[in-house]
């Protein structure tokens, strides 16, 4: 299911990369992807799939990363602004669909949120320009501290250069394909290493990243939004998936940057 889109000039149809949490059509004989990545097993661990709740049953479902043990960052959209929803949880398994968890609902391996945040600027009508939000979790999930996001500094991502060699590492819970015919969306923590095609231009502005989305490098597609896109093989967030190009999730992935002082003021405020 799709949250949002807007059309931006010189970028065509954009579309939030959110998700229904019970849609599933499986074609047989078809691998998994993120899209055109591979499974994550055992790492990743701090990257988990979140479920918003609206009027309290399961309506969405994004993907966000432990910045704490009790702190999830994720993309403004999954936050929603104020009152859209009535409740979330994590589910921390890499494969939830084989899990033990209760999905969507609550059940072993889950974590309930206590409170969630956008950015103060936040809507859904833009929601490509303040992207980013917080969950508070109720209870603790405890990682080695390797395995927790960490933030950038400010306007870091200013010097990067397209098409030079940038490299991100994708981690999320998304479909894995999708074509006129079929969807493959196993709920399965999933990476993929795309590279940057554009910073400060005409289709990211000064708000996001537009990484590759292809065979060769994988990319994010329904369900990714809010996942962390590591610079490199780092911990370091650069930002949050937060909208794709089209229905099949090809042309290129739009990445919410973390690296502008309001953001990062907006973050700091929720953790310890």
């Amino acid at each position: 299911m799709l949250r949002a889109t807007f059309t931006a000039a010189a970028a065509g149809l954009l579309l939030t990369a959110c998700e229904s949490p019970v849609a599933r059509s499986i074609a047989p004989g078809e691998a998994n992807r993120i899209t055109n990545g591979s499974l994550t097993g055992d790492t990743h661990r701090g990257v988990l799939l979140l479920v918003m709740d609206v009027a309290g049953k399961p309506a969405f479902r994004c993907s966000g990363t432990l910045l704490t043990p009790t702190v999830l960052l994720t993309a403004g959209h999954c936050a929603g602004e104020p009152g859209e929803f009535s409740g979330m949880r994590v589910f921390t398994e890499a494969d939830v669909d084989n899990g033990n968890n209760n999905y969507p609902n609550a059940g072993p391996n889950t974590v309930e949120a206590k409170a969630w945040h956008s950015h103060p600027q936040f809507t859904e009508a833009q929601f490509y320009l303040h992207d980013v939000g917080v969950v508070e979790l109720t209870k603790a999930i405890n990682l080695p501290a390797s395995e927790y996001g960490t933030l950038p500094t400010a306007n870091q991502f200013d010097a990067l250069k397209a098409n030079h060699g940038t490299g991100f590492t994708a981690v999320g819970y998304g479909a894995q394909k999708i074509t006129s015919a079929f969807e493959i969306a196993d709920r399965v923590r999933m990476i993929a290493q795309p590279w940057l095609l554009e910073v400060n231009g005409p289709r990211t502005g000064t708000f996001s990243l537009l990484l590759s989305n292809n065979a060769s490098s994988g990319g994010i597609c329904f369900g990714d939004s809010g996942g962390p896109n590591y610079l490199g093989t780092s911990n370091v967030i650069a930002g949050t998936s937060s909208f794709v190009s089209g229905k099949n999730c090809v042309g290129g992935g739009g990445v919410f940057r973390l690296d502008k002082k309001d953001v990062l003021d907006f973050i700091k405020t929720y953790l310890p």
